[in-house]
This record gives C-alpha cells, sequence and structure tokens, in this order.
C-alpha cells in the first residue's frame, strides 16, 4: 500500500489542473509579451490568472506579481523591503522557514538590524514582546512572520499583527505558503504588504506561485529584463504554470468549506488513533489543537527507543508510508529541526520527531494501515 502523508512538503496535483497545463502547451504557446495574436491570447489568460489571485486576497490585479514560488516570493519581498524602502530593521521568529532566516542571515551581514521576537513552546509569538519591538524602534520597520507554520502547523493571529504594524508604522510581509488554498486571506483586512504564495501547497504545479505587493509601497524591480509583471520580475512568465495555479487555488476556494471539514475530520482520526497505539505520544506545538493550528499538519515526538529509532524512517518508506522529519527543505540534512529546538522541552529532545500532513485525498483506511505499520515498530 502506498500512503502520502506529506502535503506540507508538496501536494499531488489535481487532474483538472494537469489537464489545463495540457491544454495551454498545446494551444496558447504564445509568448504573451508578443504583439501578434498569439501573444495577445496568452496575455489575456496571463493577466484573467492575475486578477483569479488578485480575487482570492481582496486585492487588486496590479498587485500580484508571479514568481516562481514561497522561496523567491520570501526573498523578494524581504530584500526589496530593504533595498527600495529603506527598511533597517527587521523583525522576525526563530520559527520562521528557512527561505527567511537564511534570508535575514545574508542581510544581517549587510547592516541590517534583524530582532527575534519571543515564541512560547507552542510555537505561538509573544505579542507584548513585539509590541514592545515595536514601540521602542524608531527605524523604519519589516516584520516578516509566517501565517501557518511549516512544520508545527501553529497559526498565526494575522490580523493582529497587521494592525500592530500599523499602529507603528511598520511593514508587514508574511509567508503564507501553507496558508493560500487552505484558508481565506484578506489582505486589506488584515492589513498585510506583502504575502508570499506557491501553487504545489494546493494541489498546483511545482516551480510556480506568487507575490502580493502592496500597491502603495512602490518596490523597484527585482529581477531585470524585458518589463515583465509590472516591472518588478523580469522573464517570460511560465504561462502553463501560471493558469494551473490558477485552476488549483480556484477549486481550492470553490470546495474549502468541505475539502477543510473532510481533512479535519482524518486529523482527528489520526490524532484519536495514534493515541492508542502509542499512549505516551508527545504532540509537538499545538498541533492537536483544532483551533490553534491548522487541520493539515500533526508534528509528533514518538516514545520509542533510539534503536528503533534510527530505523523509523527507512521502516516506514518500505511500508510505502511517506512523512517527513521537518521541512522537505531540510531532508537529508544532518542538523535537526530548527522550529523543534525552539519549541520542545528538553525531555522530548532525543525522541524521534515526524510530519504528518495531510489532504483530500487521504482516507481513514490509509490512517490505520499507518498505525498497523507503528505497532510493528513498537
Amino acid at each position: 500500500m502506498k500512503v502520502y502523508f506529506d502535503n506540507a512538503a508538496t501536494t499531488p496535483i489535481r487532474h483538472e489542473v494537469v489537464d489545463e497545463i495540457k491544454n495551454c502547451l498545446l494551444e496558447t504557446y504564445g509568448n504573451p509579451s508578443s504583439t501578434h495574436s498569439f501573444g495577445r491570447s496568452a496575455k489575456a489568460k496571463l493577466e484573467n490568472s492575475r486578477k483569479t489571485m488578485a480575487l482570492y486576497l481582496n486585492a487588486s490585479s496590479q498587485e500580484i506579481i508571479f514568481t516562481s514560488g514561497g522561496t523567491e516570493s520570501d526573498n523578494m519581498l524581504i530584500r526589496c523591503a530593504v533595498k527600495d524602502l529603506d527598511v533597517t530593521t527587521i523583525i522576525s521568529s526563530k520559527l520562521e522557514h528557512h527561505a527567511v532566516l537564511h534570508t535575514l542571515d545574508d542581510l544581517e551581514t549587510h547592516g541590517v538590524t534583524i530582532k527575534y521576537v519571543k515564541t512560547n513552546n507552542k510555537g505561538q509569538i509573544d505579542f507584548e514582546d513585539l509590541e514592545t519591538i515595536l514601540k521602542n524602534d524608531n527605524s523604519i520597520k519589516l516584520v516578516t512572520l509566517m501565517f501557518i507554520n511549516n512544520e508545527i502547523g501553529t497559526i498565526l493571529d494575522i490580523e493582529r499583527v497587521g494592525l500592530l504594524c500599523k499602529q507603528f508604522k511598520a511593514f508587514f510581509h508574511t509567508d503564507a505558503v501553507q496558508g493560500v488554498g487552505h484558508f481565506n486571506i484578506d489582505v486589506k483586512k488584515y492589513n498585510i504588504d506583502f504575502l508570499s504564495a506557491a501553487a504545489h501547497k494546493f494541489h498546483g504545479p511545482k516551480g510556480v506561485g506568487f507575490s502580493y505587493v502592496n500597491k502603495e509601497c512602490g518596490i523597484n524591480p527585482f529581477i531585470c529584463g524585458g518589463g515583465q509583471e509590472r516591472g518588478l520580475r523580469g522573464g517570460t512568465e511560465a504561462l502553463p504554470n501560471i493558469l494551473g495555479m490558477e485552476t488549483a487555488i480556484s477549486m481550492s476556494y470553490s470546495n474549502l468549506k468541505k475539502e477543510k471539514e473532510y481533512i479535519q475530520s482524518i486529523k482527528d482520526y489520526f490524532i484519536k488513533s495514534i493515541k492508542k497505539v502509542l499512549p505516551n505520544i508527545h504532540f509537538n506545538g499545538c498541533c492537536a489543537d483544532p483551533i490553534e493550528s491548522t487541520y493539515t499538519i500533526v508534528n509528533v515526538s514518538l516514545p520509542i527507543i533510539k534503536e528503533k529509532a534510527s530505523l523509523l524512517d527507512f521502516h516506514l518508506d518500505l511500508k510505502g508510508i511517506a512523512c517527513s522529519k521537518g521541512s522537505a527543505c531540510q531532508s537529508g540534512s544532518s542538523q535537526g529541526s530548527h522550529v523543534l529546538k525552539e519549541v520542545q522541552e528538553k525531555q522530548i529532545n532525543n525522541w524521534p520527531s515526524l510530519r504528518f500532513s495531510f489532504s483530500t485525498f487521504n482516507t481513514k483506511e490509509e490512517v490505520d494501515y499507518l498505525m498497523n505499520v507503528l505497532k510493528e515498530i513498537n
């Protein structure tokens, strides 16, 4: 049996998305920058996709910039805030994706002040600390905090962050890669200036995503070229992937209520089942809380002996089960999860931790199969 419980790393693509990509490759092959009929047809579809992305964020189409995905979007938005908006202080957390953390490390070597807000063992930020930092810093500031933590699933109150940023005149960027397509996001209501998204997290193709850029911010080109993407990102747009992303996001939001309820039922069943198999299991962060964490992610530490732990990944893979130690970007790294190091209690640190993440394509039968495999290991 093959079981895919690694949807936070990437999701299986919907058949309707594949059909849209195929149709574009075969029929809409003109360059969107060309002025002939083939190019105009491609341009029309490109701009229609832009309007679709904007619609689901309550943005205007001119505020959507197509990119290669979340990592590029994070880099683009944070670096442009420094380069073009004279940001000298960036406030973040140590629980962010490495696309953000490594960018901050690099900017710090170039004189940008980086401040990290306190977090608790649930993976939640300390809002009093954030307010104190904002209040006591008179420089031009950017706050960059992820909406949904990709490892432990903690949900950030982005509306509250946005209000603080507005109050203390700071720009606000959120890495919403795990949130777009799974939660409703209103960039105007939440006072978001910049947002990053990736199609492959909501059943779209890999290698495409988008940035939301508040039109009042006025950033300059990140990639210079032929003037594509409002002049901010040069290079011919990957139209087949963009149209696939449009189909994926439209289907995700059209089916959001029904699929969210279904996936939550899978997660609830998983939590109930694994507690029976491993009564002493530890849930990292607040991933077992249906309110404070996303319905798609569970991160657990398993109370098994060190000898069995070393073969855990191999055994699960041998049984056809896909999950993750943390984020997929860290796979193969000898270092442990930077997120778990921040949230775990010391006595749990030497337990093996696994992230299981779910989609609408998962079933309770798959959960049952996993539990039987875990019984063998235990």
